[in-house]
């Protein structure tokens, strides 16, 4: 999800001839908050049925025809949501059928700083439209529209997301089982090795026993969901390396993968996380780059106050994980470059326990150089490329 600059894709519109519409979703109801032309800023509510699109359609039809029987023209409608578990698909139905839609990251909206402020889909609405007609006038900052994926780019990087879910649940069950065994006094047990069934029943617990019957069934049955795990490891890889390899034959800016692919230290899961997850969209600067991935630094300046809260974390955390790890290999396999050298000086400077902080600013210096490198071929100063 990529925040755009308020100004970049507003339009004209004359409120005299716009209806503006806010969507608060829900599985069970959808509340439509709408302000008509000519009614003196008064909002009225409606309610659709969760999912009933053609409900939804009708009701924008309705509130039409009541703004040209107001007004005696036909008025426009410009619909605003939250980006959340409904995704985008609402939004790409309404662009269908010709109505200006905006999806907004709910959390770009100010609130209320009050300890317990009111808090209902009434109110939610009500200040949903107000932002809606506070960026058509043009006010800078008030609130940060999402770049909606296209289905396309929506896709491709549920092979990483996927790849990443099965490894996390497969370390779980294998943790599971080695626990397990770790309080029958057995710590040698691997069960990642190939002879791991075989060993069930030479196994002894630390008292001598062989192993309980029950625990002994337990340990087949993770080894059968390990095993499946593994399986569909190794069939998402194939997928996500046969999506790599046509990405690398494909037009630019597909070819940015292959020019990853050719630094040292990045392999294909780096690669494909990097590109999926951010890389493939546009930015106008580096600071759009670093906010997008959470990144960016958060100042707090006010009288004799001014230090750094550290990184927003309001951006993309798949990708800011992925950058963090990256990082410390980075460190590792591209040790004469000029970013490694920058973060072992400053370790030296600031002292061995600001190492953690030094690496998540590695991490934004190195998603910029990176996003030089494969939309402007700006050569990271002392990168080391692979061996052809």
């Amino acid at each position: 999800m990529q925040a755009t600059d308020p100004t970049s894709t507003r339009s004209n519109c004359s409120d005299s001839a716009t209806i503006f519409v806010s969507l608060e979703l829900s599985r069970a109801v959808w509340l439509v908050t709408a302000l008509l032309p000519g009614s003196n800023q008064k909002m009225s509510r409606h309610q659709v049925p969760g999912g009933d699109l053609a409900g939804l359609l009708s009701r924008f039809a309705e509130l039409q025809r009541k703004a040209q029987a107001r007004t005696g023209e036909f008025a426009r409608i410009v619909v605003i949501q939250e980006a959340g578990l409904d995704g985008f698909w609402i939004h790409r139905v309404l662009e269908s059928e010709g109505i200006e839609s905006h999806v907004v990251d709910p959390a770009s909206i100010a609130v209320s700083r009050r300890h317990r402020r009111a808090k209902t889909d009434r109110i939610d609405g009500e200040a949903l439209v107000r932002t809606l007609l506070a960026y058509k006038r043009g006010e800078p900052r008030v609130c940060a529209m999402v770049r909606v994926p296209t289905p396309d780019e929506e896709d491709q990087r549920r092979l990483c997301r996927e790849l990443k879910t099965l490894v996390s649940e497969r370390v779980r069950h294998v943790n599971r089982l080695r626990g397990l065994f770790f309080s029958q006094g057995i710590a040698d047990y691997d069960p990642r090795r190939p002879d791991q069934r075989a060993r069930l029943d030479e196994l002894r617990t630390g008292d001598g026993r062989a192993l309980p019957p029950h625990l002994k069934a337990v340990a087949r049955r993770e080894l059968e969901v390990i095993e499946l795990l593994d399986r569909q490891i190794e069939a998402v890889k194939a997928e996500r390396d046969a999506l790599l390899a046509a990405a690398q034959t494909a037009e630019v800016p597909s070819k940015a993968v292959g020019i990853l692919l050719g630094l040292k230290g990045i392999g294909s899961g780096f690669a494909g996380a990097l590109w999926s997850e951010g890389l493939f969209r546009h930015f106008d600067n580096r600071r759009q780059v670093a906010a997008y991935a959470g990144l960016a630094p958060t100042p707090w300046k006010s009288g004799r106050i001014d230090h750094e809260q550290g990184v927003s974390k309001a951006g993309n955390p798949r990708l800011r994980a992925i950058l963090v790890e990256m990082a410390w290999l980075w460190l590792r396999h591209q040790p004469g470059s000029a970013l490694s050298l920058w973060f072992h000086d400053r370790v030296r400077r600031l002292g061995g326990r600001m190492k953690k902080a030094t690496i998540v600013a590695l991490a934004r210096k190195l998603l910029v150089a990176l996003w030089k490198y494969v939309t402007q071929g700006v050569v990271i100063d002392g990168a080391a490329l692979k061996a052809a």
